[in-house]
């Protein structure tokens, strides 16, 4: 099933935290311990979710740090596939099944 254009995770922040609690960018940057500048990047898509800043918000609104990186891996993901010529690219070994990551 081909992936759908995911919305940047900032929008997220924006619309279904930020704004329900009436919190400004100023106010979200100092609860976070962010700057201002960094907090205005993500909610309007010029900066992505860092594995601190995912830490972040998930203290401040009760949810995981792999949501955030998830969405913003999601979102990364997508843009690099419109980008993508991965025509120079020559196949060098099919593969049945993909190999496990040891832990």
């Amino acid at each position: 099933m081909p992936m759908h254009n995911p919305v940047h995770p900032g929008a997220i922040l924006k619309e279904h935290y930020l704004e329900p609690l009436g919190l400004t960018v100023t106010e979200a940057a100092q609860a976070l311990g962010l700057s201002r500048n960094t907090v205005s990047g993500i909610i309007n898509g010029r900066y992505g979710i860092s594995p601190d800043t995912a830490m972040r918000l998930s203290k401040a609104f009760g949810t995981t740090p792999k949501l955030w990186l998830n969405m913003q891996q999601n979102y990364d993901l997508w843009q690099a596939q419109q980008r993508a010529d991965l025509s120079g690219v020559r196949v060098l070994r099919a593969q049945s099944t993909p190999p496990t990551q040891a832990a």
